[in-house]
């Protein structure tokens, strides 16, 4: 169930609705380029594998299945235009993930895609 909190809530910098919103963008900023480009599944669906609508109405999920396993986020509809991504009836089977575990998920990608010329340092 999906409760409402007080978005005004901050840690000294950002909102909590500022932080939401960021994630959003920046989530599909890279979904958008993933689909565009054919990597990975990415896709959105309203409903959830079971074909209940996500929430009871009202939002949407959106998956990507990495090397590293699946990640996935829930969005209000309003938002849904923003991902222009492949649409399913019905998306993939949620793995059971945690946010922690999609959070390592995509740090273990991030670190497999890292340049080795580079080396993750910045340099003087």
């Amino acid at each position: 169930m999906y409760f409402e909190t007080d978005q005004n809530i901050s840690d000294g910098v950002h909102t909590f609705a500022e932080l939401y919103r960021y994630r959003m963008l920046y989530n599909a900023l890279v979904f958008n380029e993933w689909a565009g480009g054919g990597r990975y599944d990415v896709h959105k669906s309203i409903r959830h594998s079971d074909g209940e609508l996500c929430f009871g109405g009202g939002w949407f999920v959106v998956y990507a299945t990495l090397p590293t396993g699946q990640i996935a986020n829930h969005y209000r509809i309003r938002h849904w235009g923003l991902f222009r991504i492949p649409e399913r009836q019905v998306p993939v089977v949620w793995d059971g993930h945690t946010a922690h575990e999609a959070a390592d998920r995509m740090f273990r990608f991030l670190k497999a895609q890292a340049r080795p010329d580079i080396g993750g340092r910045p340099t003087a």
